[in-house]
């Protein structure tokens, strides 16, 4: 069976001087996630890989070169599920640490809940061995400088201009499984302690052999408010290929709640589709050829 993969690097308006950057980030994850499903990975083996090389990558609200917060923190939310069991881990509002996702997969393999946060995730993390950093070594220049901006600017205005937003990989493995994992450092200038849609079930990611699997991404609020992810699946199991269901779940997230957002899912037979309704988003994936098509 072949393997199917797909990353994003965020939905949102993307300053045309960040375009290159951002599509060379999502396909140096592709490639890495690509090469762990050839050599025989599992779907989770190729999503946490990919997720990782975006984190390390400051372009990209996610780990390394997160937004901070009102309060000048980094706080940080990933997700990774399974398709064949619909097993779940995720993290929020965690800090120092520069792989969230691979956070997550801990908690799903290695305690007997779904989600952790703040101080308690960044315990369990410590105790299963993650590095933990100090802040600085996550925070960037740019998003420095950014905050700093906004601390005389309209909270609202500098939220809309400097927003950024997740990353994401959806993947089919050799063996037919799905597999999907999201990591943000959330909304800028948020308030301590927010967390959005990335690290829940069902609105950021998931992931169901019966049906398909996704990850999205844009204002978390409005995706939250229609499980976004779990609604696309569902329409995959009525019978809709990955494109159909893409286009549908963005054409529902502006009508029903005024969204802004994209999508990349996969279905349960390997087909690949992406959509969003904001300016721009980046991502790439694998065609069948092997080779890699990427875009914003």
């Amino acid at each position: 069976m072949t393997p199917s993969l797909i990353v994003h690097g965020g939905a949102w308006s993307i300053p045309p001087h960040e375009v290159e950057p951002h599509i060379n980030g999502c396909r140096s994850a592709a490639q890495t996630g690509w090469e762990a499903l050839i050599k025989g990975g599992s779907a989770l083996d190729a999503v946490e890989a990919a997720v990782r090389v975006l984190e390390d990558d400051p372009t990209y609200d996610a780990g390394r070169g997160s937004v901070l917060n009102a309060d000048g923190d980094i706080e940080m939310d990933a997700i990774i599920m399974d398709g064949a069991t619909l097993n779940t881990g995720a993290v929020a509002a965690i800090q120092r640490v520069q792989h969230p996702v691979s956070a997550a997969r801990l908690v799903m393999r290695h305690s007997e809940h779904n989600l952790l946060v703040g101080a308690g995730a960044e315990s369990f993390a410590r105790r299963m061995g993650v590095p933990v950093y100090p802040q600085v070594n996550l925070v960037t220049e740019r998003e420095l400088e950014k905050w700093r901006a906004a601390q005389a600017a309209p909270p609202d205005s500098a939220r809309k201009e400097f927003s950024h937003d997740t990353v994401g990989a959806v993947a089919r493995d050799a063996d037919g499984h799905l597999a999907v994992a999201t990591s943000t450092g959330g909304t800028f200038n948020k308030l301590p302690g927010r967390v959005g849609d990335s690290p829940l079930i069902g609105s950021g990611a998931y992931a169901d052999d019966l049906s398909g699997a996704a990850s999205a991404t844009g204002w978390g609020e409005s995706l939250m408010k229609i499980v976004i992810c779990k609604t696309a699946c569902d329409l995959m199991a009525r019978g809709h290929d990955a494109q159909t269901a893409a286009d549908a779940a963005i054409k529902q997230l502006g009508e029903r709640v005024n969204g802004l957002g994209g999508i990349i899912i996969i279905d349960g037979r390997g087909g690949i589709g992406h959509a969003h309704n904001t300016p721009g988003m980046a991502y790439a994936k694998v065609l069948p050829d092997g080779q890699i098509s990427a875009g914003c």
